[in-house]
């Protein structure tokens, strides 16, 4: 045999050694984090997430590779599976590599409903001309807000009005999806109206300081590319601002939105400062509404808390912070970082399902340190001026209490959306 050929498929040989032994390592790794997924009960997606048809899959691995999160999907026995169900934010990239569409994005799980307003391609609700953005119709990551915001405005400019007395759009809401939508309108020469209950920044004004958020590159109308994959919530803020403060947009901040009746093909929009007539109604806010309460004696005492701002001006108490997701875990560890503070975290649960993966390790980092003590399986009884009594396995345990922070998460606005006729639905693992 020519010693050329020899040598060439040794060459060969050893390559494909090499790439299997990479393959065999990655999918014994995608296989540890599976059972540890299934062993700490973390199987349920926080946000739009892909769903795998088994039939459909070869087994290549681009939908893993493609996952700017990281190792979400992995091959675990042959077959895909989610890994890390947690870290998935709604990217879309893995259906988009994905060869054979066997990937499905989809709302919810076949144990746990997600309510989602109906919502078309062109952002449109099943109400005419009302349109919705951004985290209300389940999207959770900012880029994905922000083009939402900016599609939205593009459907709403086609619907403009003839009559130069009624502004084309009425946008509730200044966050990432609100901003956006602005920012497009102005863009597109569209007559708009914006208003937010608080300032500009959307849900991310409730964040506590210096917390990390999580974005990705964006294309912001007008301003251009943002290039930064994190940014602290500070950071985020001084850039929605800048923006705003550059391009001269006008943005009605600290103006709560009343009622929106139709009037004559156009709206009648009525807000605790003013009236406004508009073409069209592009609702721009977040998911979590009114806050979810325990429903509890003591729970009106002005001790109670569902939101942590400034976790310095707590130091030196004890506090009780209620719930498993990602706020109360960043709450608990935010309080946690005072001196001579105590926190301890109440969840019903045995285990830390519906929160990110790297919360899960800070937390349980804190708690194995005893920088935060945890009752799982725990409920709050009542909440008293000094103390706060708290089931745990059918008995009755009393721990002294300054301070309860309670992030149960909150009342999708369900009502408010029906009122205006848009139909919500439950999905369970559905587009």
């Amino acid at each position: 045999m020519d010693p050329y050929l020899i040598v060439f498929l040794a060459l060969v040989g050893s390559v494909v050694l090499v790439a299997g032994s990479r393959i065999s390592a990655r999918e014994r790794r995608a296989r540890a984090q599976y059972t540890n997924m299934v062993r700490a009960g973390a199987t349920e997606p926080v946000s739009l997430h892909p769903a795998l048809d088994p039939n459909r899959c070869i087994s290549i691995g681009a939908c893993a590779t493609a996952c700017p999160e990281g190792e979400v999907i992995g091959i675990v026995d042959g077959r895909p599976e989610l890994i890390n169900p947690q870290k998935c934010i709604g990217h879309s990239a893995c259906a988009a590599a994905c060869p054979v569409d066997a990937i499905t994005l989809v709302f919810g799980s076949a144990t746990r409903g997600v309510d989602i307003p109906h919502v078309m391609p062109s952002f449109e609700t099943n109400a005419e001309n009302i349109f919705i953005a951004g985290e209300l119709g389940g999207m959770g990551l900012i880029r994905n807000a922000v083009t939402q915001g900016r599609q939205a405005m593009d459907s709403i400019a086609e619907k403009r009005s003839d009559d130069p007395s009624i502004s084309d759009v009425f946008i509730v809401g200044a966050g990432p999806a609100g901003i956006a939508a602005t920012l497009q309108a102005e863009a597109r020469g569209l007559r708009y109206i914006v208003v937010d209950q608080y300032d500009i920044g959307g849900t991310v004004l409730s964040y506590p300081r210096q917390k990390l958020v999580m974005t990705q590159p964006m294309d912001i109308p007008i301003y251009g590319k943002y290039t930064q994959r994190e940014a602290t919530k500070e950071e985020l803020l001084e850039l929605w601002k800048g923006i705003v403060a550059r391009t001269g947009v006008s943005i009605n901040t600290h103006e709560r939105l009343a009622s929106i009746e139709r009037s004559n093909g156009h709206f009648e929009i009525t807000t605790t400062k003013d009236t406004y007539l508009a073409r069209n109604v592009l609702l721009a806010i977040g998911r979590r509404g009114t806050p979810r309460k325990l429903g509890v004696p003591g729970e009106d005492s002005a001790k109670v808390t569902y939101k942590l701002i400034e976790p310095e001006q707590y130091r030196g108490n004890n506090h009780l912070v209620v719930g498993g997701g990602d706020s109360a875990i960043e709450a608990a560890l935010a309080l946690s970082s005072q001196p001579d503070t105590q926190v301890t975290l109440s969840y019903r649960k045995r285990s830390f399902s519906r929160a990110k993966v790297d919360n899960v390790t800070r937390i349980t980092k804190a708690i194995d340190s005893g920088h935060v003590e945890i009752l799982w399986e725990s409920a709050v009884k009542t909440i008293g001026e000094k103390s706060v009594a708290i089931e745990i396995d059918g008995d009755s345990r009393e721990i002294a209490n300054n301070y309860v922070f309670v992030f149960a998460g909150g009342e999708l606005p369900t009502a408010f959306l029906r009122s205006l006729g848009i139909d919500v639905e439950t999905k369970f693992g559905q587009k």
